[in-house]
């Protein structure tokens, strides 16, 4: 008696991985596509090495972080290969540092009156909103998005929605505070805390499936390593 052979079908959760990786890079092309131009005109100042034009322009910061993110890979591949296979813990180091770095460098850069205009504030909530415009949030929504994407999946003390909002919302007020205490010509606005927190947060809850597992992973071993080992049987006596 013959059987067909079935097709075989990958598992739910290996397809879901796939779609979400190909959306990535869909998003990422599509990105790079709408943004080709501005970032091709700082294209030959970073290749020069020049400071002015490049590292202190919004399209020149962009440009290195996507040109500098096979070295990034590299790094992951040579942490995960030290440790073992510790593939999720290299990744999400190497994470937070490559996709929150440049995001900290863009909102620290100094204004044309650093140093001589005196900080200003914005306390008053949702004032600024109507004149960041769509891409000033978008661009608020990805300061902290890494931090709250990888940190979780880092560190399972982090592992909950709370602890995630407590981190975006410290470090936010940690760059505006130091943008108003270094007179870096820039609006330290509460809005911008609301939004990078927000980011934060939905950037966190995006990778839940996978600091979750993490999280339930450390429980598990330290279970594991604190629990007693059995006692040794007696050896057969021989009558």
């Amino acid at each position: 008696m013959t059987h067909d052979a079935s097709p075989s079908v990958p598992p739910p959760r290996r397809a879901r991985g796939i779609l979400l990786l190909g959306l990535a890079a869909l998003g990422l092309a599509s990105a790079l596509f709408v943004l080709r131009r501005p970032l091709m005109m700082s294209a030959p100042t970073c290749l020069a090495g020049r400071w002015h034009g490049c590292y202190d322009t919004f399209n020149g910061v962009v440009l290195m972080t996507l040109v500098t993110l096979p070295v990034s890979a590299l790094v992951v591949w040579a942490l995960a290969r030290r440790r073992h296979g510790a593939w999720r813990t290299s990744l999400a180091e190497v994470g937070m540092v490559h996709g929150t770095v440049p995001f900290l460098w863009l909102t620290m850069m100094p204004g044309a009156g650093a140093g001589v205009v005196p900080g200003r504030l914005s306390l008053v909530p949702l004032r600024d909103l109507v004149t960041m415009g769509p891409l000033g949030i978008a661009g608020n929504l990805l300061v902290l998005a890494s931090l709250g994407f990888f940190a979780p999946m880092r560190w399972a003390a982090l592992a909950s929605v709370p602890r995630i909002l407590a981190l975006g919302a410290g470090c936010s007020v940690l760059v505006e505070t130091a943008q108003y205490v270094l007179r870096l010509d820039r609006v330290s606005s509460v809005d911008d805390v609301l939004v990078n927190t927000a980011g934060a947060v939905l950037a966190g809850l995006a990778s839940r499936r996978w600091w979750r597992g993490t999280a339930t992973e450390r429980a598990h071993r330290s279970r594991l390593a604190s629990a007693p080992e059995p006692a040794p049987e007696p050896a057969d006596r021989v009558s």
